[in-house]
């Protein structure tokens, strides 16, 4: 459905979302895709990625977990508000014994309506938003990793167009206590060219993180339950993020997540079912003020 760019604008900006205003405004944090949640899991675990994400899906939360595990494939399909969209593709491998990943985002905003005056619209548009990374982690110690992710970012806002790079710093450790994990990285540190007159400043963050897991074998079902704290670098407020995990016989995941301090949403949800070497997740997001809800399909193949 076709909206006026004005009705987008506020509707946005409630939520946090200023794609368009922050990316216009040098003195605020834009490129504000890179906050939306990278796959299904993740996202019903309250967007809890930094200790969670132990897949191919750390290439987009926490390098540092990428040498976890076997070579895998994603593909993310992300439905958020106000007709927002967001294709993610991710691929975990290794390279001369060199863990490697590769992330791709491409986030757009279709059809958007351009009035200079009352009446109707005089022409639409699309915004698009796109980054391209390279991610890789090594061992610093027998339980503790370290990883770095290289970003190539760039947006198209009408006529208006800009480049940039971002990096991504994360550790993970995993404490003398079986199971039990905490992790922590550093997000968007980076730099883009101008957009109009100003360069977008990127939303740069800290998250640190635990989890924990508990086996039940007897009943055949697992739980890992965990939380991090999150804070955007140029903002006052920071967030917790609380996401839980049962696994029912590596069949059949249930995911329920929450996230504080947001101002339209607080529960995540979401189910995730497993097939061979093929797992298929789902993910909802209900926002309040008639928002309505985003909704997030992935599905993972490893090797």
């Amino acid at each position: 459905m076709k909206k006026s760019i004005q009705i987008k604008f506020i509707l946005l900006s409630i939520i946090g979302f200023t794609l368009f205003t922050n990316a216009q405004s040098g003195g605020s944090n834009g490129l504000s895709f890179l906050k939306i949640g990278s796959g299904a899991r993740n996202i019903a675990l309250g967007d809890n990625g930094t200790v969670f994400a132990n897949d191919v899906s750390s290439i987009f939360y926490n390098p540092a977990q990428l040498n976890l595990g076997n070579p895998e494939i994603l593909f993310t399909h992300n439905v958020w508000i106000q007709d927002v969209a967001t294709e993610l593709l991710g691929v975990k491998f290794s390279l001369f014994n060199l863990p490697l990943g590769i992330g791709i985002n491409s986030t757009s905003i279709k059809e958007i309506e351009v009035r200079t005056k009352p009446g109707p619209a005089e022409t639409t548009f699309n915004s698009h938003y796109f980054f391209g990374s390279l991610s890789t982690a090594f061992c610093l110690l027998d339980d503790l990793s370290a990883g770095i992710t290289v970003k190539y970012l760039y947006e198209d806002i009408f006529y208006d167009k800009a480049e940039g790079v971002g990096f991504d710093f994360g550790l993970h450790y995993q404490l003398p206590v079986e199971n039990l994990f905490v992790s922590g990285v550093i997000k968007n540190i980076g730099t883009m060219n101008q957009l109009q007159k100003e360069a977008t400043k990127l939303p740069a963050e800290i998250r640190v993180g635990s989890s924990y897991v508990f086996d039940f074998p007897e009943y055949k079902l697992s739980l890992q339950a965990g939380g991090e704290f999150q804070k955007y670098l140029a903002q006052t407020d920071s967030h917790i993020n609380f996401g839980t995990e049962v696994v029912y016989d590596k069949m059949l995941a249930v995911r329920l997540g929450y996230q504080t301090n947001y101002l339209s949403k607080n529960i995540t949800g979401g189910l995730g079912l497993f097939w061979n070497q093929f797992s298929f997740d789902y993910a909802m997001t209900p926002f309040s003020y008639g928002l309505g809800q985003a909704q997030t399909i992935s599905i993972k193949y490893t090797f």
